[in-house]
């Protein structure tokens, strides 16, 4: 693959500067072929690298396509390992397909999506984590969740595994050395409570690591917020309101959403993951059926349950609904929301009901009008739970990542049992490898190329 030069571009459509990125080890003769240097016609090949060379780029038929600025980056310092250039011109799109057209009549191929940060990662300028934190980087809606991909990024999550991979590994050429001398059983190179005391730190880092997933995972897609309540009780109208825009059918016809609807919002730096569900009432209708189902899924996932509710609601009705939806917010922030108070010659009073968890919290609005939707938001920032996000914290945010690790804390977990139980050395140390093998496929010192397809495959074309 690294043979071949490859060529993107690099920037959104729509801006006022493109930039065209060439990479391989043909990038700067071919960019050569297709730029004439301003002022002294010194070749690209001739000048030095990190330097930015003003000059035109013709078309086969001579004609001036844009004058450009051309970058020079010669391997191995460069973001790819490799020899490349950036091309800054107009933003035109014309333009840009003029280029690139050009480098790839020149000898260039259009890159495939991630091309670059994969040529990145197999030329070791970065790990695979890091190379994965690039896209996440990209994609960041929130302060925090930038925080913590450039942590990633600069190697924050790959210090941290590479200290406990240090520390598996010598405990592992303990039990390894012992086993060179199986003919000899009275000799043991590993005290047998050190590894215990060892083991059980390390069980006790990758256990840490596991558990900060939820919160990473909340910080990079959003806290989930389900929207619940009976038909017609204004639950899409809401989440419009929220989202500010029509994502979901309103409708005063019962039934009207019969799947699940999700939506994004940052609230003052907090991304959250609004879920429209299916209004809950008996009906006979399979498909609308199969969507209260999936409401009560919803509720399982969710963070935060917003109730809803209205003046017109029977109250023996929301009681017997209290006995499906209460269980299920037991460990949940419950907000029932009053809506259509724009309705009702009074506010209505507070549902109560005595499974209700202790935190509830109550608050009347309209959602068609938009009253009370501040008091809403503040309050869902309340709720959140969210701590401060630094830098230098190392919070996992990647199910790849969260996946391995899980399998990593049962291996040593494994190793401690066998600590306990006598285990023969030979069987300790195969667990011992295995937590090693799932921690090095976080970085990518074990991989295939099915798993870096996987990966790259969700980058953009151009990084």
């Amino acid at each position: 693959m690294n043979e071949d030069t490859i060529c993107a571009i690099a920037t959104a459509q729509g801006g006022a500067i493109g930039i065209v990125r060439v990479s391989g080890p043909q990038a700067i003769s071919i960019t050569d072929r297709i730029f004439t240097p301003a002022g002294r016609p010194i070749p690209l090949v001739q000048r030095e690298p990190y330097t930015i060379t003003f000059g035109h780029i013709y078309n086969d038929a001579g004609e001036n396509i844009d004058d450009v600025l051309v970058s020079l980056f010669r391997a191995p310092h460069s973001y790819t390992g490799e020899d490349c250039t950036e091309i800054s011109c107009h933003g035109s799109p014309y333009i840009l397909q003029q280029v690139m057209q050009l480098l790839i009549t020149h000898g260039c191929r259009s890159a495939h999506p991630g091309e670059y940060t994969q040529r990145a990662f197999l030329n070791g300028k970065m790990d695979l984590s890091q190379a994965e934190a690039v896209a996440d980087l990209i994609a960041s809606t929130s302060a925090a969740s930038h925080r913590l991909a450039m942590n990633q990024m600069r190697g924050g999550f790959s210090h941290e595994l590479g200290h406990l991979r240090d520390q598996l590994l010598h405990l592992t050429s303990l039990i390894e050395l012992e086993l060179d001398f199986s003919d000899h059983e009275e000799l043991e190179f590993a005290n047998r409570t050190e590894l215990q005391v060892l083991s059980a730190k390390i069980e006790q880092l990758i256990s840490h690591l596991v558990q900060t997933f939820a919160l990473g995972n909340a910080i990079k897609n959003g806290i989930p917020v389900a929207i619940i309540g009976e038909t017609n009780a204004g639950k899409s109208t809401l989440l419009n309101a929220l989202v500010g825009e029509e994502r979901a059918i309103v409708s005063d016809i019962h039934g009207t959403t019969r799947d699940v609807i999700e939506d994004t919002i940052n609230i003052d730096g907090i991304l959250f993951r609004f879920i429209d569900t299916a209004g809950i009432r008996e009906t006979h209708d399979a498909i609308e059926r199969l969507g209260i189902e999936r409401t009560f899924q919803k509720i399982d996932q969710a963070e935060i349950v917003l109730w809803l509710m209205v003046p017109t609601d029977d109250s023996d009705r929301l009681y017997e609904l209290a006995s499906s939806i209460l269980p299920r917010c037991a460990h949940k922030q419950l907000i029932i929301i009053y809506n259509k108070i724009d309705q009702a010659d009074t506010c209505p009073s507070h549902f109560f009901h005595p499974s209700l968890p202790p935190h509830t919290l109550h608050l009347s609005l309209s959602a068609k009008y938009g009253i009370h939707l501040d008091e809403l938001r503040q309050m869902l920032i309340e709720t959140s739970h969210l701590p401060n996000v630094s830098s230098n914290d190392v919070i996992i945010t990647n199910v790849r990542h969260f996946e391995a690790l899980t399998n990593a804390l049962k291996a040593i977990q494994q190793v401690q049992q066998g600590l306990t139980t006598g285990l023969s050395g030979d069987l300790i140390s195969q667990d011992l490898r295995e937590c090693l093998f799932y921690l090095g496929s976080i970085v990518g010192e074990v991989t295939t190329d099915e798993v870096l397809g996987n990966i790259f495959r969700n980058f953009c074309i151009g990084k």
